[in-house]
């Protein structure tokens, strides 16, 4: 509440707690440092509990790193920073090697005649080099991780609580950002804002794939570190670059339950109600394309015969192979009363991952001193105009890593100078309307998924900006005048991010990737990033504590 001082200081604040945030607090604090790691809700549950399919490295005698570069470079559309991707899979098998010295259980191998773990091969790889554990790879990675977070000296752990913003030198009175001093959070439970000193800040928050209708992502995957980046001052790009994931289940009680890609891999068939098998006429590669064309296709296929789905079919292979391979898939579909070993499953492309973010380093550095990016919340060109399956959680693991690096040669950071300004609540009262963020936030996502979808022209482009302005106005005012609340405040993280998505598209006049527009149908010559800096778009930061 205002005027409690209730500030508590560490050397490094992390915002998130999947693979990203955990890797990097179990890393810092082997070195000593003291660690606060934030989750919104338990701390488990996140988009990396959900993650299917499993860790794309080199593993394999038979594979190389410049397969696995040039897998990634074909599947981000000519759009990947090369530097980055190489990066990223040079360290990937010394990422999957601290992960199984964790404890993390990857299904063996089948035989002894390779690697010690079974590999599978999903869409856009050449190779078999995908290492898992058995459909519920996410569950295992996470769980191991913060079981260990959980037992580990140095690492306060903050359960329910909800970054809002960050705190900067501006909030100082200082006339640019600066560097980030710490954090204003709301403990959800006690349902008051606290302030987290620190120098160091990691944003380590997901994407903002709940700016749609439809989303493969559990509810925490709103955009919040983006939204606070840009706030704070930092750019960002590729936005316009979500990804739809090909194979969610349709069905009333499992909206958000994936199929995975590894089921593609291994076999599975798109079908239509009649049984005709579509992909071929699409790709060469089929089931096996990357995913942007895959999305697109069923979403053609779908429009075209005015269908609600379209089947995803494994019954022509063996039912034992099926269940011990997907076995939480089976059982899940089991439950609603699908045997996918004897039906196909009725499946649509949902929002799955966002390709742009925060712009960073190789280190995780964004654009303000002290604050760190990482996982699906950065962008750092890896993933170009369109992420290639299990490339996520390698992220996460080694920009975890190239960032506890880079903090720990910066030496233990000194706590701010002054104390930061408390939260102000003295001009706001408690909200008597809050249905008016469920219908902005059911407004928002509904004109972003028919505008701003699979396929895309710019008269629905500019349908959707109209609307968000008018949102931000109303939300902006809500804001100001009532105490924050968890829903509101992903709102307000959510428009934002889905104006930066709205302004990223516009200016992008090319189908390029995920970004596909009936009114630029081909490719410019030149593949450029789309960057979008706060000072240029005249966005006001906020110089007082409820901003």
């Amino acid at each position: 509440m205002a005027g409690i001082d209730n500030e508590q200081a560490f050397d490094v604040l992390i915002l998130g707690s999947g693979a990203a945030g955990l890797t990097l607090a179990l890393r810092l604090a082997q070195d000593g440092y003291s660690v606060a790691v934030f989750s919104k809700a338990a701390l488990a549950e996140g988009s990396t509990l959900y993650a299917q399919g499993g860790i794309s490295a080199v593993l394999d005698a038979g594979d190389s790193v410049d397969s696995h570069v040039q897998d990634t470079l074909a599947a981000g559309a000519g759009l990947c920073d090369e530097a980055a991707v190489r990066f990223t899979v040079e360290h990937g098998r010394e990422a999957i090697e601290w992960l199984i010295s964790r404890g993390v259980p990857f299904t063996p191998a089948e035989d002894d005649t390779g690697y010690a773990y079974h590999l599978t091969r999903e869409g856009g790889h050449s190779h078999r080099r995908i290492i898992h554990a058995a459909d519920a790879t996410g569950r295992a990675v996470e769980t191991t991780l913060e079981s260990l977070a959980r037992h580990t000296r140095g690492i306060s752990l903050f359960e329910h609580h909800m970054a809002v913003d960050l705190i900067t030198e501006r909030h100082l009175g200082h006339p640019a950002p600066g560097r980030v001093l710490g954090a204003y959070v709301l403990d959800i439970k006690a349902d008051s804002v606290r302030r987290f000193a620190a120098s160091t800040v990691a944003l380590a928050t997901g994407g903002a794939n709940l700016a749609y209708l439809y989303s493969s992502n559990p509810h925490s995957a709103s955009g919040d570190g983006i939204a606070m980046a840009w706030r704070a001052g930092c750019r960002v790009a590729n936005m316009e670059f979500m990804q739809f994931h090909p194979t969610c289940l349709f069905h009333p009680q499992a909206r958000s339950f994936l199929i995975s890609e590894a089921v593609r891999g291994e076999g599975g068939q798109l079908k239509l109600p009649n049984g005709r098998r579509f992909m071929p006429d699409y790709h060469a590669l089929a089931e096996l394309a990357p995913r942007d064309v895959v999305a697109r296709a069923i979403d053609a296929e779908m429009k075209r015969h005015g269908l609600e789905h379209v089947l995803l079919d494994v019954t022509h292979l063996d039912p034992d192979f099926v269940r011990s391979h997907f076995p939480a898939i089976h059982a899940r579909c089991a439950e609603l009363g699908l045997d996918m070993t004897r039906q196909p499953l009725p499946v649509v492309p949902a929002a799955h991952y966002t390709c742009g973010g925060v712009m960073t380093d190789l280190a995780g550095h964004t654009d303000l001193t002290g604050l760190y990016a990482i996982g699906e919340t950065a962008f750092t060109g890896l993933h170009g105009a369109n992420r290639m399956a299990s490339n996520s959680l390698l992220e996460c693991v080694v920009f975890a890593k190239a960032a506890a690096d880079d903090i720990r040669r910066q030496g233990h950071p000194p706590p701010p100078q002054s104390r930061l300004p408390e939260w102000d609540e003295s001009r706001v009262t408690d909200s008597d309307e809050e249905v008016v963020v469920a219908h902005n936030w059911e407004e928002l996502r509904r004109f972003m998924w028919d505008y701003v979808g699979i396929v895309r022209t710019t008269k629905r482009l500019e349908r959707a900006l109209r609307r968000i302005e008018l949102l931000e106005m109303e939300i902006h005012e809500y804001y100001g005048s009532f105490r924050v609340t968890p829903d509101l405040i992903e709102l307000r993280n959510l428009v934002k991010v889905a104006e930066l998505i709205v302004r990223c598209a516009f200016e992008r006049r090319e189908s390029r990737g995920l970004h596909y527009v009936l009114d630029y149908p081909g490719l410019q010559d030149t593949a450029r990033n789309t960057i979008l800096e706060p000072a240029r778009l005249g966005d006001s930061l906020p110089l007082s504590a409820q901003g």
